[in-house]
């Protein structure tokens, strides 16, 4: 472990869920109408949408595939996962679509908020177990190092649209979230991207 900053996938990914969680915590209850302008709450949803679309980004590219390549029912706990997260992408775009005081954006607010949670809860406590059991501690870390450089230049939007597995979610993932982070400097949108997790 160089400088204590290795971490292994599910550590990794856990502290990422874990931000989420926080962030939804502080999102619970927003207020409506024209209070929502005047609380940061566009902000406090931006930071959302950028982790949560970074870690959906690395997951698709790397630990589903590992997922299926591990488990005999791989191929089942992916899509069912991915599913999930394609619902919750659908759902951040329209929080990017939509402004603060529209109904459609408290209504897909509130909506994500319990499909991130169902879907945290089902990646934790019936993938991960089941994934732990099939593959080697060393594996874990090395699949975590890989997780943390490929956060570093994931996208930062949802891109509900887009590939979410494979070589395509990797070909066209680099590709996109070029252009996400493009966009994100030139419209000072980056000042709100989230620190990454602790890694020691």
């Amino acid at each position: 472990m160089q400088g204590g900053k290795a971490m292994d996938a599910l550590s990794f990914l856990r502290a990422d869920h874990e931000s989420v969680l926080g962030m939804l915590e502080v999102l619970d209850g927003p207020p409506q109408g024209d209070g929502a302008h005047q609380s940061g709450l566009a902000t406090m949803v931006t930071n959302l949408v950028i982790a949560e679309s970074q870690h959906e980004a690395i997951e698709e590219q790397l630990f589903w595939p590992a997922v299926r390549t591990a488990l005999d029912d791989g191929d089942d706990l992916a899509d069912h996962a991915i599913a999930q997260e394609e619902a919750g992408k659908a759902l951040l775009q329209q929080l990017e679509d939509s402004r603060p005081g529209e109904p459609e954006y408290h209504r897909a607010l509130a909506e994500f908020s319990t499909a991130a949670r169902e879907h945290i809860d089902y990646e934790e406590n019936v993938v991960w177990p089941r994934f732990t059991t099939a593959i080697s501690a060393q594996d874990l870390e090395k699949l975590g190092d890989k997780l943390r450089t490929a956060k570093k230049i994931a996208p930062t939007r949802p891109h509900p649209n887009a590939p979410s597995g494979g070589l395509a979610q990797n070909t066209m993932g680099v590709a996109v979230a070029a252009v996400d982070h493009l966009r994100d400097r030139l419209s000072g949108r980056a000042a709100n991207n989230p620190p990454d997790a602790p890694t020691s």
